[in-house]
């Protein structure tokens, strides 16, 4: 049966196709090790760039942005296939991409591609909001040949700074009056920890990478933000206009000189390969 998490986000990205494109595409990231001109980037440049066969899987894989990236590098060996539970992502996606790139509409606990059959499998922002992670990796490390590698951005956190610590103390009170519980995902997805649990049996060489996105919004730039996420999307009416006034009071004092916020996203990058 589909869990209420699950018809919930079928629905947000009926009706909002991109927006996770809108939120992290356009953004440079960067970490400790590199500079990425996008967290999509970041995924891409896991894979080589050069023109030995590969087929790589994009689980989760939107209105496609990664897989434009991907396709866009001219490798005619490597074959691109995208999967995602949206009928109306994946028709956004079909309009930009390739007609070589393969689309599938399916979900990830059940995957219908053959068993070792692709090089690498990544996804974005997705792997915490899905039910049955068990299932789902598992599911990834079947499909991926021996030595092949899993490579995912997840979230760490969600808003950096001073406006992250804001965000939280405006939203909590207002997201428990206001909001039914649904349960996203998995906790394990959230913590290093978690991920090594996941990822203890079939896999090897784990490692992590955290990255974080700079982003310099208005205020209004910040709430036209939130009208996106899962919760503010979930929220009466009512609710809505109450974090709106309260959210726009408390982070107006903290503009720059500019008119600018400064804050961000908090992601993980995890990567192992399959035994």
């Amino acid at each position: 049966m589909t869990s209420d998490a699950e018809a919930y986000l079928k629905d947000f990205h009926q009706r909002r196709v991109g927006t996770t494109r809108r939120a992290f595409a356009t953004y440079a990231a960067r970490s400790a090790q590199a500079e990425y001109l996008s967290s999509y980037h970041a995924l891409a440049e896991r894979v080589p760039n050069d023109a030995m066969p590969r087929t790589i899987v994009d689980l989760a894989c939107g209105d496609g942005p990664l897989l434009e990236i991907l396709n866009d590098r001219g490798n005619s060996a490597t074959k691109l296939i995208g999967i995602d539970i949206s009928n109306g992502e994946l028709a956004a996606a079909r309009a930009v991409l390739s007609p070589n790139v393969r689309l599938i509409n399916e979900r990830a606990q059940a995957l219908s591609l053959e068993t070792g059959s692709a090089d690498y499998v990544l996804s974005h922002m997705a792997l915490m909001l899905m039910d049955d992670i068990e299932q789902v990796m598992g599911e990834i490390h079947r499909v991926l040949r021996k030595g092949g590698k899993f490579v995912a951005i997840v979230g760490r956190a969600f808003l950096l700074g001073e406006v992250g610590e804001v965000f939280l103390n405006v939203f909590r009170p207002i997201g428990k009056a206001h909001l039914a519980q649904i349960r996203f995902g998995d906790s394990r997805t959230r913590s290093e920890d978690g991920w090594r649990e996941l990822l203890q049996h079939g896999f090897s060489d784990i490692t992590f990478e955290d990255i974080d996105v700079d982003w310099l919004p208005t205020p209004e730039q910040l709430w036209q933000s939130m009208l996106e996420t899962y919760d503010t999307d979930r929220m009466p009416e009512a609710g809505r206009e109450q974090f709106k006034r309260e959210l726009l009071t408390a982070v107006t004092p903290m503009q720059r000189e500019d008119g600018k916020l400064k804050t961000g996203w908090a992601l993980r990058l995890v990567h192992a390969s399959a035994e």
